[in-house]
Parts: C-alpha cells; sequence; structure tokens
C-alpha cells in the first residue's frame, strides 16, 4: 500500500484527536459527531458503489433496521443495547444475502430499481408496525451503555465514534489493498475479464452487498443511540440519496472522497440556513455544478490535478 495512503490516515488520526478542544461550544461537536457517523456509513457504501461499481437506492433502509433493533429489542424484550446491535446486525446480513442473488441479476437502472423498492418496503413495514416501532411518530432508545458505563453526553459519544471512525478508514484501506478488493475493483472494471481470469463475480457481489448492509445497521443502532430517538426517517429514500449523493460528490472509489463527501454534505445544510426558504434551491445548485465541473467528485478530481493518487 502507498505510504501517501497511511499519511492520509495519520492525518485523519490527529484532526479527530484535536477537534474537541478547538470546537467553541457542543453545536459544534454534535456536528462533527454526526459528521462521523455519516462518514462511516458513506465508507462502507462506497465499497459496494465506488469500487465494486453495483448502485444501491435503497441503504438506508438498512440502517432503518439497524436503528429500530436497538430501539425495539431493549425497549419491549429488555435486551442489552450491544446485543440488540448485534442482532440488528445479523437480521440485516441475512435479508441482505437472501436478497442479494435475485438483485443482482439485474444490472444499470433494473439494479437501482431493486434496491430503490426493497428500501421502501423496508420503510413501509417501520411504518405501519406501529405497535412496535410506533409507527411514523417513531420512538425513543435507551441510552447505550459500556462495561456498566453509561454513554450520557457528547464528549464521551465523540470518543466512541473517533475511535470507530479511525479503524473503519484503516479497514478500508487494507480492505481495497486485499485480494478481495482487487477482485471487486476487476468487477468494477468489467464482468467479463474478471469471469476470464477467474473471480466469482456473483459471490463477490453478494460478499460486499451484505458487508455494506451490515455496516449501515451497525452505523443506524449508534445513531439510534446517540440521538436517543428513532423515526421511520432513517429509512426513507430521500436519505438513501443523501448517502448516495455524499459518495459521489466526495469521489467514488476514494476512501477519502467518502470522509469528504460525508463532511460536506452533513455540513452544508447548516451553512444554507442562512437562506432561509431557498436552501433546498442552493442545496440544488451546488450538487449540480459540483457534477458539472467535478465529475469524478471532489478528492479524486483533486488528486489527478495535483499528481497524486490514493
Amino acid at each position: 500500500m502507498k505510504k501517501s495512503v497511511y499519511n492520509g490516515l495519520y492525518l485523519v488520526v490527529a484532526i479527530l484527536l484535536v477537534l474537541p478542544f478547538v470546537l467553541p461550544n457542543s453545536f459544534y461537536l454534535d456536528l462533527v459527531i454526526r459528521m462521523a457517523i455519516n462518514a462511516m456509513i458513506v465508507l462502507g457504501l462506497n465499497l459496494l458503489i465506488g469500487f465494486a461499481g453495483q448502485i444501491s437506492l435503497g441503504h438506508a433502509g438498512f440502517l432503518g433496521i439497524g436503528a429500530y433493533a436497538s430501539a425495539v429489542l431493549p425497549t419491549h424484550f429488555g435486551w442489552h443495547p450491544l446485543a440488540a446491535m448485534v442482532a440488528g446486525a445479523v437480521a440485516t446480513g441475512m435479508l441482505a444475502a437472501l436478497v442479494a442473488r435475485p438483485i443482482f441479476k439485474l444490472k444499470g437502472n433494473y439494479l437501482a430499481m431493486a434496491t430503490l423498492g426493497l428500501g421502501i418496503i423496508i420503510n413501509i413495514t417501520l411504518r405501519n408496525e406501529a405497535q412496535w416501532t410506533g409507527g411514523p411518530d417513531g420512538m425513543p432508545v435507551p441510552a447505550m451503555g459500556l462495561f456498566g458505563f453509561e454513554l450520557s453526553n457528547d464528549k464521551q459519544w465523540y470518543w466512541v465514534v473517533a475511535i470507530l471512525l479511525s479503524i473503519t478508514v484503516w479497514a478500508s484501506l487494507n480492505l481495497i489493498d486485499s485480494p478481495f478488493g482487487r477482485a471487486l475493483r476487476a468487477l468494477h472494471g468489467s464482468e467479463v475479464a474478471s469471469q476470464v481470469v477467474g473471480v466469482d463475480i456473483v459471490r463477490y457481489k453478494v460478499a460486499i452487498f451484505v458487508l455494506s448492509a451490515v455496516f449501515a445497521s451497525l452505523m443506524g443502532s449508534v445513531t439510534a443511540h446517540y440521538v436517543g430517538f428513532v423515526s421511520p426517517n432513517f429509512a426513507d429514500f430521500f436519505h438513501s440519496i443523501e448517502l448516495v449523493t455524499m459518495v459521489v460528490i466526495g469521489g467514488m472509489a476514494s476512501v477519502y472522497g467518502s470522509l469528504v463527501g460525508a463532511v460536506l454534505l452533513t455540513a452544508l445544510p447548516q451553512a444554507l440556513a442562512t437562506f432561509e426558504g431557498w436552501e433546498t434551491v442552493v442545496f440544488g445548485a451546488i450538487l449540480m455544478l459540483s457534477m458539472i465541473f467535478l465529475p469524478k467528485g471532489l478528492v479524486p478530481t483533486l488528486a489527478a490535478k495535483f499528481g497524486k493518487g490514493e
């Protein structure tokens, strides 16, 4: 692996170590925590979309499964939050594995519509099962406890999320540099050529879809415990599109692009709050201009311009 890739990881860790001491108040600390959680979700999604070349427009559905597992199981059945988180991830992985093979027989627009339909089904289920999920109004989530210690404030959550993000970046960099990662990139380049050299394309498609879904579920649980409340908006179509947009804006097939895309699009709605009544218009204009002038995403475009790859 290139030394410069590890330099980027060291920079991420250094920034995470310094941030809590320079942020002016709890509002910005909360914003950074949300950025980090989104970055981890997008890292998993970028493995699927950017590196394997498989679209998913329903990924927020997996996020919703994890979030509601962490709400429903402790509330209604008395499960420990960590056990509920693991159960949600296992259920998500099983669902993803079940639907992956028929879904990935499709290509292009048909694949996009299939993943969109899956996300919509999950969202509708969460809304309709009101006796368990609270319906459209949502439900509270019990606090997360770790080894008898309850996470109760933003600073504690910050360090937990910062550690998780550092591990996730490191794991993603090593994954894409492994034989598995090289197979994903070959799959993205040409499925026919990949088959010719012996890559089991169905196996790799299913594996990366399940991995990405499980990761989304885990981050959904983390988000639910941090926020302390869940609603079907966790799993709605617009959230899925927001996640995909973070991948595209930051840069597909770019680990650090995932981080940049998540940071920018998490902060952008706050920055546009001054454009009262015009936030959506300005947001759309920014995205449109980004697609016109930065079609490969921000990080890959800048890396190519300055002659440095990941």
